[in-house]
């Protein structure tokens, strides 16, 4: 029993630290002798473990991906429970699905904004490998929150509503990546950002519901927003 909590809490270390280190430095900066002399073990045992750095990463996002998408399963199927058949509002979709997830922000178990932003900063600039992980990771989830959504806005062409998931998508991942480029941009600290004021280092949770404040009513009015008219291409004045 000693041996496999030992082992146990080796994975888990190793774990903890790739995390933090892939969200300072980023994957491809992130070495493997980086995290191995951080977690203080051997390459050995990193390979025992997850066996390349690949994998690793995906490991470190499986391990608060599962807990994240049966969250947001749980969550869409107590919904529907509730409205007994009716569709959802809107709101009540789009808090299920971004709201689960930026609430980690506030709990270190779950990561906290560290994984928060390694989740951003990874799915802005994904690897190919990264990339079908993902698919696969979400492909449940977003069919099941796409259907939702299609339900609950009957009168809005499907495609539309698919192009809004993905501006949502990429707005929640900016905006969980970090406040580098915004504070380069406006000049404002992380306290000022984080709406406190002259708190030059507001806490995680802080951050992370000050997060959540901002983008909710700002994807739900983007998913509001009226459909764009087209213009119709104007036929071609020129003679062949």
């Amino acid at each position: 029993m000693s041996d496999q909590k030992n082992t146990s809490d080796t994975r888990e270390r190793i774990l903890d630290i790739a995390e933090r280190l892939f969200m300072d430095n980023g994957y491809e900066a992130t070495s493997m002798r980086a995290i191995t002399s951080a977690a203080e073990v051997n390459l050995a045992a990193v390979n025992y473990h997850f066996g390349s750095k690949e994998a690793l990463l995906c490991e470190v996002f499986r391990r608060r991906l599962t807990w994240l998408n049966h969250q947001r399963l749980q969550a869409l199927d107590k919904l529907e429970a509730q409205a007994a058949g009716a569709p959802l509002k809107p709101s009540q979709i789009l808090e299920a699905f971004f709201g689960t997830l930026l609430r980690m922000g506030e709990d270190p178990s779950l990561g906290g904004m560290t994984f928060l932003r390694l989740l951003g900063r990874t799915l802005t600039e994904p690897a190919e490998f990264i990339r079908t992980f993902f698919a696969g990771e979400y492909a449940q989830v977003i069919d099941r929150y796409k259907r939702a959504l299609f339900r609950a806005l009957p009168d809005v062409p499907k495609a539309e509503i698919v192009w809004r998931l993905h501006f949502m998508l990429g707005a929640m991942s900016y905006a969980i990546a970090g406040t580098d480029v915004l504070q380069v941009v406006t000049g404002c600290e992380v306290g000022d950002l984080a709406g406190e004021g002259g708190c030059d280092d507001p806490a995680d949770t802080v951050l992370a519901r000050r997060l959540a404040e901002r983008l909710m009513p700002f994807l739900l009015g983007g998913l509001r927003a009226p459909l764009p008219q087209f213009k119709q291409q104007e036929p071609s004045s020129k003679t062949v």
